[in-house]
């Protein structure tokens, strides 16, 4: 027979207390949205508008936001297509080649975890200026990579070390290389460990500020989170209006987490290769 299941007070309580602490912000947020600027300064925020309107989307379409949006879709698709790419077949050669050098280099890859960007960013400035990509969506695109990859390889290590060896010497056995042993093998078995790295990467990339900032000018070359400063003024803030923005630009990273929501919880739980 199956058990009884006892009710639980406090757990519920617990759970309550959280739904209001993230869905309270959310709420508010949205409500905001539909607000004129006068209205929402003389009102309750947590209150439902009284003239609703989507004019604050529309002078988040009008002020800039596509074209924005556009620079951090480029941005973030490739670095997450330079990411995967470096730090799958970086794994995959220090868990198959268990050498001293190997674990040496992975060592240095690890060193990054405690280096923060704020630390190097004059360095990487001069860089960037040394090699003429200043002021480009290139110029963002590599030091995001680079620093993102440390946590990356760190999953990806993790996730490759539990596919199991006799699989590596079937293949082995049927004639496959390196290559085919990485492509047939090693990838389709580290899928929730790469969708983990992808979307951590996807986030680091969407959400950065301080590479853009220092490393572009151009209002062309803007991302979405220098663009939110086109809805403030000098003297006032339009609080809806960037509001509203802030809800299209979520849109796109939220989409990405639903897909691959099975495989990031799979990847950040270490069951990637089992």
């Amino acid at each position: 027979r199956p058990r009884s299941r006892r009710p639980n007070p406090a757990a519920g309580a617990g759970a309550f207390a959280w739904l209001l602490v993230v869905g309270v912000p959310l709420y508010a947020l949205l409500v905001a949205t539909f607000q004129r600027s006068e209205d929402y300064t003389a009102s309750n925020p947590l209150a439902l508008p009284t003239d609703p309107t989507l004019r604050n989307y529309v002078a988040a379409v009008h002020n800039g936001l596509p074209g924005f949006m556009w620079n951090t879709v480029i941005v973030t698709a490739a670095v997450v297509l330079l990411v995967v790419v470096l730090a799958t077949t970086a794994s995959f050669a220090v868990v198959r080649a268990r050498t001293r050098w190997s674990a040496g280099i992975f060592r240095v890859f690890l060193l990054g975890l405690a280096i923060p960007m704020q630390a190097v960013i004059v360095p990487v400035y001069l860089i960037i200026v040394e090699l003429g990509l200043y002021d480009s969506l290139t110029a963002i695109v590599l030091p995001t990579a680079a620093f993102a990859l440390p946590v990356c390889m760190l999953i990806l290590t993790g996730s490759m070390r539990d596919i199991s060896d006799d699989l590596y010497e079937a293949m082995a056995l049927d004639g496959a290389g390196s290559v085919r042993t990485f492509l047939q093998l090693v990838v389709p078995m580290s899928r929730p460990g790469i969708s983990t790295v992808a979307v951590y990467a996807a986030l680091q990339a969407w959400n950065g500020f301080l590479f853009p900032l220092i490393l572009t000018q151009s209002h062309e070359n803007r991302l979405i989170t220098l663009g939110l400063f086109e809805f403030q003024g000098q003297y006032r803030v339009d609080i809806p209006g960037l509001l509203a923005a802030v809800v299209l630009s979520a849109i796109p990273i939220l989409l990405v987490y639903l897909i691959a929501r099975r495989s990031l919880v799979a990847g950040l739980m270490g069951v990637g290769g089992k």
